[in-house]
């Protein structure tokens, strides 16, 4: 069984004196119950695994069963909790607190559980966490796919894996690019909107929702104005409607909306956002066109790779690193990594550009002391970019 990169990770902390509960967030279908199992497997005791992923949603007794489960076992041996889902049990956080705390000022335990949550969301989980179980949980991001693991797991090239993405569940089936299509459309991309995103927040227009996620994925890569977007989506929606909305779907791992580079905090976040699919099979899955044809679309492939290459920044850049973009009037760069006063403009060129690259000059000449990179033609190869860390070029 492959092992993702945040495995050892988990195992070590399993392995210390328990202080911390240890929470799993990360979009579906990316290997967060195969991890927790296989860290059960090698963990130097027991375990016991439970999924709240039922018809209805259970309440907090379903927790404390489970909880009790694990406590008998652990009264002879070390223990491993793992609770899947749980972001679906009705006041989850306040009831984990109050075990969690029975469990930690319990006098004379030899062998107090080690607690693993899982959840598919990275806002739905610490907003959960961040007044309940303050102090109490380490959380571990659980991204996408890289094409790295990909490659190793699966063997992908790396023109696969700017068409296909990054879901590990769909890799056999590449050689039926209509079974591929169903995958993504009816096991990731419909249960993420339809379940998933509502359990972050009330959500009035779930059709604006969807349209929303469609349009983004279409303009993935492009800039693109609230305004523009409601006379795209032909709603009668306002522009805080769909921020709000960008920003639930870029909790569920789908859509984001990436903020100008202004060198302000307040300028940044009123500027237009750069759409961003967080996964190339979003884009890909919603075609209609096979993966031979897209390559052949100099313009579509371009896009592509430049999507590939942003969902890759966004979802392996380490807390604290900013991903932005910039423009000032006709000076444009795709992105800007930046971490205190180290900046990297990025410049993907992949055929979809042509002509030099004035917007990166610019930018360098603008903002002395940040670095120019270009990824594709005359730089950096993308699969080469795509297959390393990208905090190693700030």
């Amino acid at each position: 069984m492959f092992n993702r990169l945040q495995y050892p990770t988990l195992c070590k902390r399993l392995q210390e004196p328990r202080r911390f509960m240890q929470i799993l967030s990360g979009p579906r279908q990316v290997g967060k119950t195969t991890l927790a199992k296989q860290a059960i497997s090698s963990f130097d005791g027991v375990g016991h695994y439970a999924s709240a992923d039922l018809p209805s949603s259970p309440d907090a007794g379903w927790v404390q069963q489970q909880w009790d489960i694990a406590r008998r076992v652990s009264q002879n041996q070390p223990c491993v909790l793992v609770l899947d889902e749980v972001h679906k049990v009705q006041r989850w956080s306040e009831v984990i607190k109050m075990l969690w705390d029975e469990d930690s000022f319990q006098v004379g335990s030899s062998h107090p559980l080690r607690v693993v949550l899982l959840g598919s969301s990275q806002f739905l989980m610490p907003q959960g966490v961040s007044a309940s179980l303050a102090g109490r949980f380490a959380l571990i991001r659980v991204p996408h796919w890289s094409f790295a693991e990909m490659r190793d797991a699966f063997g992908w090239s790396f023109e696969q894996f700017i068409y296909f993405g990054g879901y590990p569940g769909a890799a056999s089936l590449i050689a039926d690019e209509a079974r591929w299509r169903d995958y993504v459309l009816d096991s990731i991309i419909e249960p993420t909107l339809t379940r998933d995103v509502l359990q972050l927040s009330r959500i009035d227009k779930p059709a604006l929702l969807r349209r929303l996620f469609v349009l983004g994925c279409h303009y993935s890569g492009q800039i693109l104005s609230f305004q523009k977007m409601i006379g795209q989506l032909q709603d009668a929606g306002n522009t805080t409607t769909l921020s709000n909305y960008l920003t639930l779907l870029g909790g569920a791992w789908m859509l984001t909306g990436i903020e100008k580079f202004a060198g302000d905090q307040a300028r940044s976040r009123s500027s237009s956002p750069k759409l961003q699919a967080l996964n190339s099979a979003f884009i890909s899955a919603q075609l209609g066109m096979t993966h031979e044809a897209a390559m052949n679309d100099r313009e579509l492939w371009g896009r592509l790779v430049e999507s590939a290459v942003g969902a890759h920044l966004h979802n392996y850049k380490s807390s604290g690193v900013e991903l932005q973009y910039w423009r000032e009037r006709s000076d444009e760069v795709d992105f800007v990594l930046s971490q205190g006063d180290k900046v990297t403009a990025i410049e993907v060129k992949s055929g979809r550009h042509k002509g030099s690259l004035a917007g990166l000059k610019k930018f360098t000449q603008s903002y002395q002391g940040s670095q120019p990179l270009v990824v594709g033609t005359g730089g950096i190869p993308v699969a080469d970019f795509l297959l390393s860390a990208p905090d190693q070029w700030l």
